[in-house]
């Protein structure tokens, strides 16, 4: 069965950048919708869900930071976001990765990369079907790599599209420590000379929600090098 067209919200205020945008993805059989400014893209976002956002970052009234922070703040909404910006320091790149974007790519770009870009968003974000195991188990902890579903015992838990990605991967390696160069890498898609405390704060978003009902801890820390999925 064929999936239903990929439908992404490109917020940008720059017209002819936000058309380019638009005839580029369409050509690649994406739907499309486009915002002129953040106000214009939180209420977009209230109405419908986009399979993928891309967002500037100097937007004005809402800029694109707040932009994705509230969009976060929704912990249902797991939407992939590729952040675009005029500006290409790693204080930048560090600051969009940190609030939640899940990829970031400076101006001016080629529509090749961009689209590159894109198509690896969305193969994180929504997995083709795979004729190898479709359920990931370790202790109490079951993720359903088809449906998205993880449960932990007999309790559902909702994690975003990354949240979801950093776990998967934590499964795929069990009892092995592994270093936050690592999961940037893999998870995050960014080799080595990226210094962010992105995947902390992601371990922490997720331990939390395998932890809320008491549960035992099965992410641990293990200091100067990195975590562990364990169970104890």
């Amino acid at each position: 069965m064929s999936r239903e067209p990929v439908r992404v919200l490109v917020v940008d205020d720059d017209e002819k950048i936000a058309a380019a945008l638009r005839r580029a993805l369409i050509y690649e059989g994406y739907t499309v919708t486009v915002a002129g400014d953040g106000h214009a893209a939180l209420a977009r976002l209230r109405d419908e869900t986009p399979d993928l956002v891309i967002l500037d970052l100097m937007l004005p009234g809402v800029d694109g930071i707040e932009v994705c922070r509230r969009l976060r703040a929704d912990d249902a909404n797991g939407v992939p976001v590729l952040m675009l910006t005029a500006r290409d320091t790693t204080a930048d790149r560090v600051t969009g990765l940190d609030i939640g974007a899940d990829d970031y790519l400076a101006k001016p770009f080629a529509y090749e990369e961009l689209l590159a870009r894109v198509r690896a968003l969305l193969r994180r974000a929504r997995p083709a079907p795979s004729t190898d195991a479709d359920t990931l188990t370790y202790a109490d902890l079951h993720v359903d790599l088809k449906t998205r579903d993880v449960r932990r015992a007999d309790r559902a838990v909702q994690l975003t599209a990354q949240e979801f990605n950093l776990l998967s991967y934590f499964l795929r390696h069990p009892r092995q420590v592994l270093s936050r160069d690592q999961l940037l890498e893999h998870v995050w898609g960014f080799g080595q000379g990226v210094t962010s405390n992105v995947v902390d704060v992601y371990v922490g978003y997720v331990r939390q929600k395998l932890e809320s009902n008491g549960e035992p801890r099965l992410l641990h820390t293990m200091r100067g090098v990195g975590y562990v999925l364990r169970s104890d």
